[in-house]
C-alpha cells in the first residue's frame, strides 16, 4: 500500500500550540519537537532521525505522552466512543516503512551482488508491467557475468527461473542475452544493424515495436560498444537520434539509454529517487556519483543531506564520500 505524505499532511500546523515553562519562555510544543523527528512532518523527507527521537521520548513521563496524543491530531484520533486516542492505521503503515528505509539499505549493501539484484527483480516482477523499467535497468546495467549470477541466485531464492516468471518477450531476451563484452567491432555489421532498426520502425507498427524481431536480436545481443556505433550510425545515415523515431515506445527508450549512458541513467534515477513518494534502492558508485553531481548542478551527498534523516541518511552520505574518496586515490 502507497501511502502519500500528503494525506498525512492535514493542516496539523495550525492546530500545534507553543508552551510556556516556568520561567516564561517560549518553547517547541513537545508535538513539533517529536514530529521533527520523522519525515511525517516533513513533505519529501525519508527516514527518521533516532537520535533526536531516542532523546526526546526517554524523558517523556506518561503524562507527556499524553500531552503528545492530544496534540496530534493529525496522528492520534479522539475514539469517540471509549475516549481515548487512537493512532490512524494509514500512518502506522507509513511509519513502519520510514522505520525500515535504514534496515532495507544496510541489508541491499550486505548482501552479495546477485542475491541483491535476485530480489530486485522479484519484488519487480510482483508489481507487474510498471516496474519493468527496473527489469530493464539490471539487465542493461550488468555485465554478461553479472546478469549470469542474478540469474542463478534467482533459481535458487525461489525455484524457478527468471524466465518463467517475465511476460514479455523482449525482456526474457535482454536478461538472458550472453553479450559479448570485447572492443572488437565490424564496420559493415554496425553498418546494416543501422538499416534493419531504420527499415523495421519505419515500416512497423509504432505501438508494436518492442515485439519486432529485428529490433530484440540487435538490441539484446550486440555488445554495448557496437550498439553504440549503431545508434551513431543511424543518426548520420537518417538525420535524427534512433529516441526520436521510437515515438512513445518507453521500453526501448530506456533500454538504449540505460545500454548507452549507465551513469547518466543512474543520475536520473538517483534524481527521481530522491523526491517525494518514490522509493527505490540504488546501488552507489563514483561514475554515479560525479555524473549526478555534473547533471544536476547539485552535490549528491548535499542532496542526500537534504531529503534524509537519521541513520538512514548517514549511512548513504558515507557511502557516496566513500566512492569519491576512492575515485580519488
Amino acid at each position: 500500500m502507497e501511502v502519500k505524505k500528503d494525506t498525512i499532511l492535514v493542516a496539523s500546523n495550525k492546530r500545534r500550540k507553543k508552551q510556556t515553562n516556568k520561567e516564561g519562555k517560549t518553547i517547541m510544543s513537545w508535538s513539533d519537537a517529536l514530529t521533527n523527528s520523522f519525515s511525517v512532518s516533513h513533505s519529501g523527507l525519508f527516514g527518521v532521525d533516532e537520535k533526536s527521537m531516542l532523546e526526546i521520548l526517554v524523558k517523556w513521563q506518561p503524562e507527556h505522552l499524553s500531552t503528545f496524543r492530544n496534540e496530534t491530531s493529525f496522528i492520534f484520533l479522539k475514539d469517540e466512543r471509549f475516549l481515548f486516542e487512537k493512532c490512524e492505521e494509514i500512518l502506522l503503515i507509513f511509519l513502519k516503512r520510514e522505520f525500515k528505509r535504514f534496515k532495507d539499505a544496510v541489508m541491499q549493501w550486505t548482501m552479495h551482488p546477485w542475491e541483491r539484484d535476485a530480489r530486485m527483480a522479484r519484488k519487480a516482477l510482483k508489481r507487474g508491467s510498471q516496474a519493468y523499467g527496473l527489469l530493464i535497468e539490471l539487465a542493461c546495467t550488468r555485465s554478461s557475468d553479472e546478469l549470469l549470477g542474478a540469474r542463478r541466485a534467482y533459481q535458487s531464492l525461489y525455484s524457478e527461473s527468471i524466465e518463467e516468471a517475465v511476460a514479455c518477450r523482449f525482456l526474457v531476451a535482454l536478461g538472458s542475452s550472453y553479450r559479448y563484452e570485447g572492443s572488437r567491432m565490424n564496420d559493415v555489421a554496425i553498418e546494416s544493424d543501422a538499416q534493419k532498426l531504420n527499415k523495421a520502425i519505419r515500416n512497423g507498427d509504432k505501438t508494436m515495436l518492442i515485439k519486432d524481431e529485428e529490433i530484440v536480436r540487435i538490441l539484446t545481443t550486440r555488445s554495448k560498444p557496437h550498439l553504440e556505433a549503431v545508434f551513431k550510425c543511424y543518426y548520420d545515415d537518417f538525420g535524427k537520434d534512433i529516441e526520436e523515431d521510437l515515438g512513445e515506445e518507453s521500453g526501448l527508450k530506456d533500454t538504449i539509454y540505460c545500454l548507452c549512458a549507465p551513469p547518466a541513467c543512474f543520475s536520473k534515477i538517483l534524481d527521481s529517487a530522491m523526491k517525494a513518494n518514490v522509493s527505490k534502492n540504488e546501488k552507489e558508485a563514483l561514475t554515479r556519483v560525479i555524473e549526478y553531481n555534473k547533471q544536476y548542478g547539485t552535490p549528491l551527498a548535499k542532496k542526500i543531506e537534504d531529503v534524509a534523516l537519521g541513520n538512514y541518511k548517514d549511512f548513504l552520505i558515507t557511502l557516496v564520500q566513500r566512492a569519491l574518496a576512492k575515485g580519488s586515490e
